[in-house]
């Protein structure tokens, strides 16, 4: 079996990406779907993955600073059926190439404590305290690229 891949998204690739993120984040983790979405989608750079069927089952989205400081990484989602497989690591990586290509040298993001693990592999730094957004337990994590 190959390692799953991912690739930025296309315009075509919107809706599958917007409907994986209202699964994990609004029904799943009960995140109020007015603040799932905002305005920041239309500028970011979003990676998706998908599994054999062509189906995506994982995404996440870049955001670069103009002031040059650190680039973030967020909206992480992997289908439920779809954990463990590899695809959120591969959007990951993705994120983090892309990222470098446009000139970040550091990448933040808000990390799910659940998932903090998954970051620590990747190379991400725990910084500072444990917060809540959305209702849900937070720690910022950066890495450089």
């Amino acid at each position: 079996m190959t390692s799953p891949t991912a690739s930025v998204a296309g315009p075509g690739d919107r809706a599958e990406l917007v409907a994986l993120r209202t699964r994990v984040f609004v029904h799943e983790q009960g995140v109020p779907p007015e603040i799932e979405q905002d305005a920041l989608d239309e500028t970011a750079v979003h990676a998706v993955s998908r599994d054999a069927t062509g189906r995506v089952v994982a995404t996440g989205r870049l955001l670069l600073r103009e002031d040059g400081g650190p680039a973030t990484i967020g909206r992480m989602a992997t289908d439920a059926a779809a954990r463990g497989g590899g695809h959120g690591a591969a959007v990951l990586a993705e994120l983090h190439r892309q990222a470098a290509l446009r000139g970040a040298g550091e990448v933040e993001l808000h990390a799910q404590v659940s998932a903090r693990g998954f970051y620590e592999r990747a190379g991400y730094s725990t910084v500072g305290e444990e917060y809540e957004e959305a209702g849900i337990a937070h720690i910022t994590m950066s890495r450089t690229l």
